[in-house]
């Protein structure tokens, strides 16, 4: 199974994006699609709960919250799960300039954790604008909430560039902290610190795979990251083993994080999709004796 952790489409744009979306979607099993601030909460999870939906053999939506403005009570955000059908919430603490431990975001973890939702954290990245709090986008701010929920979710979204080495120390303190390994294809050197960091620490198993679509295709990072190796070929650089590289690509990441339903369905086709190969084959050896006969 492959699942992209990390895309984002404008549902204000024109259709040329969501079928854009849609063709990089095809190069995966299931693909999440992170909210965006692109007006109030509200509105933006019901549009794009209305396109995942269209979509759900393939989508899993993750609402956008801002604790300083939205309605954070459990009950409120049942809908997110019950009406919206969406799988997971994503912050911008960053951007919408609010501390990760901010009194109000710590009762929406503890909502999340009841409602048993993964929360994305797409704090850093090469995407802030100028008004953004840098401070507030260092993994290590969420050490506390790591602590304190312990059976939240959490997702540090883009490897929390250019804190790499606190994202590295905080998904291996922390049972149920990942970190979302979406790489630039171009940036060679970037790709190849953060990936062997991660083997020398002994964190592999914490990374999950994404494309941060539109930066990038899910085909094109896979193609990047299996072609990893090939590019130290004359070097003495350290390399990482294929089957590492590999296993972080086919992560379950819809068990990982909790996400039954989905993966269940997935797992579904993917044996019907079995019964139907086995069967076909059987089809041909049988026709292929009465012809022989």
């Amino acid at each position: 199974m492959i699942v992209d952790c990390h895309t984002h489409i404008n549902l204000a744009a024109k259709d040329t994006e969501t079928s854009e979306h849609l063709a990089a979607a095809e190069t995966v099993d299931v693909c999440f699609v992170l909210a965006t601030l692109d007006g109030p909460s509200e509105e933006v999870n019901k549009k794009l709960a209305q396109y995942v939906n269209k979509h759900k053999e393939k989508m899993a939506g993750f609402a956008v919250v801002e604790p300083g403005k939205d309605k954070i009570n459990t009950n409120h955000l049942k809908s997110i799960p019950d009406k919206l059908g969406l799988k997971g919430v994503v912050l911008y603490c960053s951007a919408c300039a609010f501390h990760p431990t901010h009194s109000r975001a710590m009762r929406l973890y503890e909502s999340m954790q009841e409602l048993g939702l993964p929360v994305f954290f797409h704090n850093a990245g090469d995407t802030l604008g100028e008004n953004a709090v840098l401070e507030y986008a260092q993994p290590f701010l969420l050490d506390e909430v790591a602590r304190e929920f312990a059976n939240l979710k959490i997702i540090i979204g883009n490897m929390g560039v250019p804190f790499v080495e606190q994202t590295l120390s905080m998904v291996g303190r922390h049972k149920n902290v990942y970190a979302d390994l979406t790489i630039h294809p171009g940036r060679i050197w970037q790709n190849y610190n953060i990936v062997v960091a991660a083997y020398e620490q002994g964190v592999m198993d914490k990374l999950l795979f994404g494309s941060g679509f539109p930066s990038a295709s899910a085909g094109q990072c896979i193609e990047t990251l299996l072609g990893f190796n090939m590019l130290l070929a004359d070097t003495n650089l350290p390399t990482v083993p294929r089957g590492s590289i590999r296993n972080i690509i086919e992560r379950d990441t819809l068990e990982l994080l909790g996400i039954k339903g989905k993966s269940a369905e997935i797992q579904e086709k993917e044996s019907e999709g079995a019964k139907e190969r086995k069967s076909n084959k059987v089809k041909k050896e049988k026709e292929m004796r009465d012809n022989n006969a």
